[in-house]
């Protein structure tokens, strides 16, 4: 059995009212949608629930209306590339409760869709209000959780809507679990996780969730400097948080005592400039020059990564190895990301990516296809890996 309840468990929706609770908070210019991915992630689940003959009425926010009615967050502008999306038409109502939403929602007949508008605009949401709560769920019959990347919030629409009703992970929420659970909590070992992005001050808690759970920690981006630093190594004009170094020491030495290896770059790409092209040289890490900063892991560290991932049978990813929005310092990011791609596709590495820049990096290097699951949740995903308990996610808990 499933630790958390699915579509699988709910029975036969037809003739059901069921409210879908979706991540719609999609890229717009001049009222158009700009990236349609978090659309198409939730199709094949309303699809699936319209084809049984369920009316869906779905639940999504838009922007930080902050409890206000902004014109500028409506999802109306939505509505057509979510229906261009479904091939089928889809109705809008002007609110999320009320009499406007019921009229709307009695209108419906079986497996017609329905999206409400922005939840964000009642206070009540944020609050996670039990009366606001209890005014959605007069609109359904049963509950589905389609929107992990807002599983973090304990809100109204992904939190409290599932105490009111037989509630249920929608399918890509349940890839997301399931793909989770592969990555950390019951991983085939060893674990390998390749943390890097600008801060370690962004992701103190995540370094400290992680030594304690994988074998093996590569360390890349400008975090790793402030873990040079911290080792007496001069890093130069690199992005360094120095008033961290003490923390650093401090991750190293958990590390150690759990048994994970930390894999810091041995070889570092500098530059004088942080731009596209800029001249650059590849150093040993304790030779940067004072005039230089690193930007992007250099080719033995790729090495020293590539043969970690090797002798890894699990993958955990969230973020670049450098500054891979310029040429040519994509390249260690470029190359890892290839390489635990390959071994994916060859059946010897689970491999699990998530985080805004990751998503991005791995596009760049095109095979973000080829990873066993990548996750568009940003906060959500960060918190999963922090070892936070995520209430929309733990709200869908099967009873024992």
């Amino acid at each position: 059995m499933s630790a958390f309840r699915t579509l699988d468990d709910a029975g036969s929706l037809k003739g059901r009212r069921v409210l879908l609770r979706v991540d719609l908070n999609v890229p717009m210019e001049n009222g158009r949608v700009t990236d349609a991915t978090r659309i198409d992630r939730v199709v094949p689940t309303i699809r699936e629930i319209a084809e049984q003959g369920a009316k869906v009425i779905l639940l999504a926010h838009f922007g930080r209306p902050k409890g206000k009615r902004e014109p500028k967050d409506s999802l109306e502008p939505v509505v057509p590339a979510l229906g261009s999306a479904l091939g089928r038409t889809v109705a809008f109502a002007p609110d999320c409760v009320g009499d406007e939403a019921a009229r709307a929602v009695a209108a419906l007949r079986d497996g017609d869709v329905l999206l409400l508008e922005n939840t964000r605009f009642h206070a009540g949401e944020e609050k996670n209000d039990a009366a606001f709560s209890d005014a959605l769920a007069a609109n359904g019959d049963v509950y589905v959780n389609e929107a992990f990347s807002a599983a973090h919030r304990a809100h109204a629409s992904t939190e409290g809507l599932a105490h009111r009703l037989p509630a249920y992970a929608g399918r890509e929420m349940q890839a997301e679990l399931e793909a989770l659970t592969k990555g950390l909590e019951s991983p085939q070992r060893p674990v390998i996780a390749l943390v890097g992005g600008a801060k370690v001050s962004s992701k103190i808690d995540l370094l400290e969730n992680l030594v304690a759970k994988v074998d093996m920690l590569v360390i890349g981006g400008g975090m790793a400097n402030t873990f040079l630093h911290a080792q007496g190594k001069s890093v130069g004009k690199s992005l360094c948080e120095k008033d961290l170094a003490e923390t650093a020491t401090r991750i190293l030495a958990a590390a150690e005592r759990a048994g994970c290896r930390i894999i810091l770059p041995v070889d570092a790409v500098a530059a004088a400039e942080f731009k596209a092209h800029a001249t650059h040289e590849t150093v040993p890490v304790d030779a940067v020059p004072d005039s230089s900063m690193i930007l992007d892991a250099g080719p033995q560290s790729v090495a020293e990564i590539n043969a970690a991932i090797d002798g890894a049978k699990t993958l955990v990813w969230n973020g670049p190895l450098g500054a891979f929005e310029l040429a040519p310092f994509d390249a260690a990011t470029v190359a890892a990301a290839r390489h635990a791609a390959a071994r994916t596709k060859d059946g010897r590495l689970v491999s699990v990516a998530g985080g805004g820049d990751t998503v991005a990096a791995l596009n760049h290097a095109g095979v973000a296809d080829e990873f066993t699951y990548v996750s568009t949740a940003g906060g959500a995903f960060l918190e999963w890996l922090e070892g936070k308990a995520l209430p929309g996610v733990e709200a869908l808990r099967a009873q024992s």
